[in-house]
């Protein structure tokens, strides 16, 4: 079995540790490659999985969209999304996934159960957290106007919209944009307010909201806490076995 993780940058991706150590424990024979490519670069990744040389694709920024316009089909959640993270070859159709939602839907059940969700961010991780937790409706904060309402329409999402930097008394904050990658503070006040985070950047180390709201004795969600879970769900997507996640998060907990 061989994968492939495309976007641009990917150098900094814990996947391959991930893959290897979960294909290990399950005794399975399988590869897991980085590759940063531009859009022909995912073109002709798309190529070889209908060949048969790949047997699945992971795709991370700024290709998901793109990778969800040259499947063949794509689920319900992830059509509702407008992107894909997963790729699989069933039959002769490369058909999209969007573990992202699943993994978000996972995690959730650490934050509270009361209180309004804010999610930062209008972009295609703002839309799977937008489809995720549609039960929740709710509001989207972005810094243009209007697009939070638009995701909604797209998603059939009933969302709410508040201004950028305005912040919701006890909200559960969902980070969807890059902010906190390289140590860049969310508004300070919208943390400031929040009952719990979860923070879908994946960094070397926490970013500062992860740290301030952890502080406070808050529950937090982090971006490798996300990774691991979707990875997770996209290992039974490729392999049909079910996910060493004990493994998986050891490995990308390694240094």
């Amino acid at each position: 079995m061989r994968l492939a993780l495309l976007g641009k940058p990917v150098d900094h991706s814990r996947s391959p540790a991930i893959f290897a150590a979960a294909f290990a424990a399950a005794g399975i024979d399988g590869s897991y490659e980085t590759r940063s490519v531009d859009a022909d670069g995912v073109m002709a990744a798309f190529g070889e999985l209908a060949t048969g040389e790949l047997s699945g694709i992971n795709i991370t920024m700024p290709h998901k969209a793109l990778a969800f316009s040259l499947c063949d089909r794509v689920d319900e959640q992830a059509a509702r999304a407008g992107s894909v993270n997963t790729v699989v070859l069933e039959g002769s159709q490369r058909v999209g996934y969007s573990t992202d939602i699943d993994g978000i839907r996972t995690l959730w059940r650490r934050m509270p159960a009361a209180g309004p969700v804010l999610i930062l961010g209008s972009g295609g991780a703002a839309a799977a957290a937008a489809v995720a937790l549609a039960e929740r409706t709710p509001y989207i904060s972005s810094r243009r106007p209007g697009a939070g309402r638009d995701l909604g329409q797209r998603a059939g999402v009933e969302v709410g919209e508040l201004r950028w930097r305005v912040p919701l008394v006890g909200a559960n904050v969902v980070n969807c944009t890059p902010l906190g990658m390289k140590g860049e503070w969310l508004p300070n006040a919208v943390v400031e307010m929040a009952s719990g985070l979860f923070d879908l950047v994946y960094a070397k180390q926490p970013t500062p909201a992860i740290t301030y709201v952890k502080g406070k004795g808050l529950p937090v969600v982090s971006g490798l806490d996300l990774l691991i879970s979707q990875a997770g769900f996209g290992f039974r997507l490729f392999t049909g076995v079910e996910p060493p996640l004990a493994a998986m998060r050891l490995a990308a907990e390694k240094p």
